[in-house]
């Protein structure tokens, strides 16, 4: 801070006689020693606080510990609180950090019940009035170190909530008004050291205007508008753009106009540019917007626009902001969402068209050019199918044989038995995406399964409808068999949502032999598309990865997606197989150790054979599939 704006604040007479400031490096002592009209000697109270059993009795009072009744009268703590008419600031806060520091509960639980305490005890008489009084215990408040700002904090909170269901006089509010005022300027001078934070929150708390800060600053030749004026620049110059921001709020400037609202976009405070731009009003709003879209900042802009009704004003950048959002949603793959967001928007849907050709999805593609007769396009889409099929691999790129829907219960066995006979196999799931906030996520619609040559997709919501017993028997069978190695990827999210999916069936409860591939390799690879791609060359498209998987029959594309899933995942543990930890482009580590288990009931689980787990040989797995 600039040496002439803490000179003017020392300058005051007022600030230095009227309010008692304790530098923060003085010991704590010292400081009490100030102070005369004690209630108790400072040598005879400490020991007393100290005691364990006054502490333990005190804390109870506090609210701090549950176990026991209340204290009984004549402890000291009914002495200190019950009546503050004679308990100076100081020694308040000294209880109040002792009851803090040997509190039994967790931090945010003491911090509550101190809040709760304290917003009560400011009705039992404190002199000369509890504004005052709040104001001389923030004052103190630095020689407590780095309990100092916490306090401050909960004290001003304690006295707002106060302030709901209470008043104080008019003598008492002014004489708190003037107090802060030379608080504010002791603060700015660096006498007391306190957070910018702090200080507007003390300023805005006891409501004080220029006119107070002029009384505080008759001993300097300053008037209060100057020197707010000038300390505000020094702010600015410093980059504390929201206390600067908060300030001329408070006090009602509006100096540095819109070259500090460019100077805060510019350092990334949009959070204070678009707080002062709301205090300055709709042009400035609109500067900000202009600002935002200089920078290519689209969110940022259609935020403030949106918030403010500013988009008639901006129809151009409006519309490129609801671009931009389309193609957000796009690469996350949230097609539908991105449906509903262009509203039946035909400029907005041919873009959305645009983008689900550029990713390969035809389906996609021919359900938006239906449903809104967007004619033409089509032919767009047909110079774009080559390029894309270059781009990801295919199901026929692995030399899957067979791809099978199982939705009854012979199939189901087929499968099962199947299944039981390979070595290795694939899983994966998936679901119908559920935008609304705060609701459930939909039940895990399929679950895909195989080898490198046959992949089976069993729709788990028709079977569970049509047979919950076999399915859970089934399932638990490949689930739980020591014989087959399963392979995930991040296969515990999906084995979670299987069990809320499906509560009661057991078979999702417990799992053996499951290696999760993404465990195997050290560094994030870019989910298992990017993995696959570092591998084999060719990543998976997976721009179908949210689409509706509770419709039936699921489209080709969909199955192929679903297949692909499990399949590559085979592959990819064969070239961990088949290459040693440091042999690779990308590093992993012993694959074996990465197997898991659990078992819901391990006491009726059947004895494993020495192959399990990280004592599995090398041959059991030279072949991933039966065949």
């Amino acid at each position: 801070m600039c040496d002439s704006i803490k000179q003017k604040a020392l300058n005051s007479e007022k600030a230095k006689s009227h309010v008692f400031f304790i530098n923060a490096d003085s010991s704590f002592s010292s400081s009490l020693q100030h102070f005369s009209a004690l209630p108790l000697p400072v040598q005879s109270l400490s020991p007393v606080i100290k005691t364990s059993s006054g502490l333990k009795k005190y804390n109870l009072w506090m609210g701090l510990d549950h176990e026991e009744a209340e204290s009984p009268p004549g402890t000291l703590c009914l002495h200190a609180f019950s009546d503050l008419t004679h308990v100076p600031p100081l020694v308040f806060l000294y209880l109040l950090k002792q009851c803090y520091t040997h509190g039994s509960l967790k931090a945010t639980k003491k911090f509550q019940a101190l809040q709760h305490r304290v917003h009560q005890v400011l009705a039992n008489n404190p002199q000369p009035g509890p504004s005052t009084f709040t104001v001389h215990c923030l004052n103190l408040l630095p020689v407590f170190g780095v309990y100092g700002e916490g306090f401050s904090h909960l004290i001003i909170s304690s006295l707002r909530r106060y302030f709901k269901s209470a008043s104080t006089s008019q003598e008492d509010a002014a004489s708190a008004r003037s107090l802060t005022a030379r608080l504010f300027l002791a603060i700015v001078g660096g006498t007391v050291p306190y957070d910018e934070k702090v200080m507007v929150n003390i300023l805005k708390m006891f409501d004080v205007g220029l006119t107070t800060i002029d009384e505080a600053l008759s001993a300097s030749s300053a008037s209060a508008s100057a020197f707010l004026e000038e300390y505000i620049s020094e702010l600015i110059k410093s980059k504390s753009f929201m206390t600067a921001v908060s300030l001329l709020e408070h006090f009602s400037f509006s100096f540095p106009g819109e070259t500090f609202l460019q100077q805060m976009v510019e350092d990334k405070d949009f959070q204070a540019a678009e707080r002062w731009a709301t205090f300055l009003g709709r042009p400035s709003l609109c500067v900000l917007v202009q600002e935002y879209g200089s920078r290519n900042m689209l969110k940022q802009a259609y935020n403030v626009m949106k918030k403010n009704y500013l988009q008639h004003e901006f129809p151009e950048l409006c519309y490129k902001c609801k671009e931009s959002a389309l193609k957000d949603l796009a690469e996350k793959a949230c097609w539908d969402v991105a449906e509903t967001k262009a509203k039946g928007d035909r400029q907005l849907l041919e873009y959305l068209v645009y983008l689900a050709m550029e990713a390969g999805y035809y389906e996609k593609v021919h359900e938006l050019c239906e449903r809104y007769s967007l004619e033409g396009l089509p032919k767009a889409q047909e110079a774009e199918v080559d390029f894309v099929n270059k781009c990801f691999l295919h199901l026929k790129d692995l030399a899957v044989e067979e791809v099978v829907w199982v939705d009854e219960v012979n199939g189901l066995r087929e499968a099962t038995s199947f299944l039981e006979g390979c070595k290795v196999v694939g899983l994966d799931c998936e679901w119908k995406p559920n935008y609304m906030k705060g609701s459930k996520p939909n039940k895990v619609s399929i679950m895909q399964i195989g080898s490198d040559s046959k992949i089976f997709i069993l729709d788990l919501i028709k079977l569970y409808d049509d047979a919950s017993e076999i399915l859970d028997t089934c399932l638990g069978q490949i689930l739980q068999s020591y014989s087959t190695l399963k392979l995930g990827y991040n296969f515990q999210c999906d084995i979670k949502q299987l069990a809320l999916s499906y509560g009661d069936l057991k078979c999702f409860k417990s799992y053996d032999m499951l290696l999760d591939i993404q465990n195997v390799f050290k560094e994030p690879c870019g989910g298992l598309s990017g993995l696959t791609k570092k591998i084999l060359g060719v990543g998976l498209n997976k721009t179908r990865r949210n689409s509706d998987w509770e419709q039936r029959p699921l489209t080709q594309n969909q199955l192929e997606y679903a297949a692909l899933d499990a399949a590559v995942l085979i592959h990819i543990f064969r070239h961990v197989r088949d290459h040693p930890p440091h042999d690779t482009t990308l590093e992993t580590v012993q694959w074996k150790s990465h197997i898991v288990s659990h078992m819901d009931n391990p006491k009726k689980s059947k004895k494993k054979p020495k192959c399990h787990a990280t004592q599995t040989s090398d041959s059991t797995f030279n072949k991933p599939s039966s065949s």
